[in-house]
């Protein structure tokens, strides 16, 4: 049994370690985000857990951007059992039940919009999308990037999701942007993502819809690739590097060839989050009401997964 925190993080752990089996070890890099690599599948698992709501608010965003940079930084190569062992898969993941991520910070967009602060919108989408980039460019490392989303993936949860190279959901996971529904769009990377992944026209459909979608269906549209029973999504999970063992190496070059054909780029993402900020501003009293509803239903969401 291995446990190791960066040393950047050991003077603001504020938690004892968690028990880890053998050939796994476990990095605690706040009390909102865990990461495990096993070197067994020689993935790292990254599970976040959200307080005081299942959502992205800017702790968070900076505990994700440590872990990015300890990731890139270590060129993909980690200390377990004496040996040097290679990163080839970089997993994303919920700790809490029933709730992949609800998306951004409803509360603190309120606060924000009623005072006008344009800067401060900007840097939570520019702190939004910094994670989602480095995800979606795979750490610069020959790496695989894998969502395993369980329950509820809605917003910037479901942007989270779209920033890895596969997304693999358990049947009752579901799928949707109700931004629309206050009269604002998802602006963290969900129509470059999905214009590059289901094409314009399905995109703007699904974005457009506010609706909420199944597993299945979204499987169907082509946005998740493999659908597990419930509670056997991480075991499908590892099913998969399995299957892959021996075609590893090619499938995460045909994954940087993808995002070279389909070249996304930062300043995209940052062009994207500045139409989002001008547009968030100009909503209305009628739309903050809307909105208001839905940091309810997140408080809900995030009460009720805690209890589990």
């Amino acid at each position: 049994m291995e446990m190791h925190v960066p040393a950047a993080i050991q003077e603001a752990r504020q938690q004892p370690y968690t028990r880890v089996h053998d050939a796994e070890i476990e990095y605690e890099f706040s009390p909102q985000l865990n990461v495990r690599f096993d070197k067994r599948t020689r993935a790292i698992w990254s599970r976040w857990s959200a307080d005081p709501r299942p959502c992205f608010n800017p702790r968070l965003l900076a505990d994700i951007r440590g872990y990015y940079s300890f990731l890139s930084d270590s060129g993909g190569i980690l200390q377990c059992e004496g040996e040097q062992t290679t990163v080839e898969y970089v997993v994303l993941a919920s700790s809490m039940p029933g709730v992949f991520n609800l998306g951004g910070d409803l509360d603190l967009f309120k606060q924000l919009i009623a005072t006008q602060d344009r800067q401060g919108l900007l840097r939570y989408g520019r702190a939004c999308i910094d994670v989602l980039y480095r995800n979606y460019i795979g750490h610069e490392l020959p790496v695989t990037t894998i969502s395993l989303v369980q329950g509820e993936c809605l917003g910037g949860g479901f942007e989270a999701a779209l920033s890895s190279d596969v997304i693999v959901a358990e049947k009752s996971a579901r799928f949707g942007f109700p931004e629309i529904l206050f009269n604002l769009f998802p602006g963290m990377g969900a129509y470059s993502f999905l214009d590059r992944k289901i094409g314009q026209k399905a995109a703007e459909n699904l974005i457009a819809s506010g609706r909420i979608y199944s597993a299945d269906e979204m499987q169907a549209l082509g946005v998740v690739d493999v659908v597990a029973e419930n509670g056997a999504g991480e075991e499908a999970v590892n099913t998969l590097i399995k299957q892959r063992r021996l075609s590893r190496n090619g499938m995460a070059a045909l994954a940087a060839v993808r995002r070279r054909v389909h070249s996304l780029t930062f300043e995209e993402l940052m062009d994207v989050v500045q139409i989002w900020v001008d547009a968030a501003l100009r909503l209305n009293v009628r739309d903050l009401k809307l909105m208001h509803r839905l940091v309810s239903r997140q408080n809900g969401l995030g009460e009720s997964a805690q209890v589990h």
